[in-house]
């Protein structure tokens, strides 16, 4: 990143709000549709000065053990949200809150909840044991696109 951020919620709130209704798929068999609302990640990561050699988000939940990453293409996708707030209300605990990456485009275990840090990288086998993410390192595959 040319331009490192910290950022509070309140900073984030700021930012231009979009909302979907989208639904999160569970790779366990359950799934729900609601509203998510929320800042575009691209937007955040654009301000902060994404390098060209930039290949990789990778992303972390307050939880130590809880990270997850994507790709550029999913990173930048119009719907991938720093999502605040669900059905027109703060975003609920139990779904994530005060902060979630949705990422509409896989199954809900890339859309990691309580979200706490965002790195860029150009090579995630740097990260954890090399595999791309806390999943492929329980025996789940490292692309869930849907």
């Amino acid at each position: 990143m040319a331009h490192p951020l910290t950022l509070s919620l309140s900073d984030l709130k700021s930012l231009p709000m979009h909302s979907q209704i989208t639904e999160i798929a569970c790779e366990e068999g359950w799934s729900y549709i609601a509203e998510w609302i929320g800042t575009p990640l691209s937007g955040v990561l654009r301000e902060a000065g994404i390098l060209p050699t930039t290949r990789y988000v990778v992303y972390y939940g307050v939880e130590k053990w809880a990270w997850e990453s994507i790709d550029m293409a999913d990173a930048m996708h119009p719907d991938t949200l720093l999502t605040m707030g669900m059905n027109n209300g703060d975003l609920p605990v139990p779904f994530g809150g005060p902060l979630r990456l949705r990422v509409p485009r896989q199954l809900g275990y890339k859309s990691l909840k309580y979200l706490h840090r965002i790195t860029a990288t150009d090579d995630i086998r740097k990260f954890g044991k090399g595999l791309g993410s806390i999943d492929p390192e329980v025996g789940y595959s490292w692309y869930a696109g849907i």
